[in-house]
């Protein structure tokens, strides 16, 4: 029913302005649409992302978005640091680190954080 559709990633923020700083200063995403201050729109690759103003930004503890970046995982990871992005360490079966990424079972994955403290991810595959 749904498979031919596109999904759009949304996320929850308290302040649009410093969530607006950090998805386009920090991540390089384009704002394509500003909807008066609840909902800005953001473009990545051929996908959407809605951020908007929530009084329950920050409570979801998984993984909200998550980036296939290929071979690219590691000059991304050596910039996002460079401008302040401090990444997550998690204790996971059959994953060890090397620096800030996680290897194991395929794949080289990260997890860092936005302001509002919702968790997203990069990932090699």
């Amino acid at each position: 029913m749904l498979a031919n559709s596109n999904a759009t990633a949304n996320i929850a923020v308290k302040d649009l302005e410093r969530a607006k700083a950090f998805y386009e200063g920090t991540l390089g995403l384009s704002k394509v649409d500003d909807m008066g201050g609840e909902l800005i729109v953001y473009k990545s690759g051929d996908t959407l992302i809605n951020v908007y103003h929530s009084q329950f930004a920050g409570t979801n503890k998984a993984t909200a978005v998550t980036w296939a970046v290929g071979d690219q995982i590691g000059a991304i990871v050596k910039s996002l640091k460079s401008k302040g992005v401090t990444f997550e360490r998690y204790d996971m079966p059959g994953l060890t680190l090397e620096g800030d990424i996680h290897v194991g079972h395929g794949m080289r994955v990260v997890w860092f954080k936005d302001p509002d403290g919702n968790i997203l991810n990069l990932v090699d595959k």
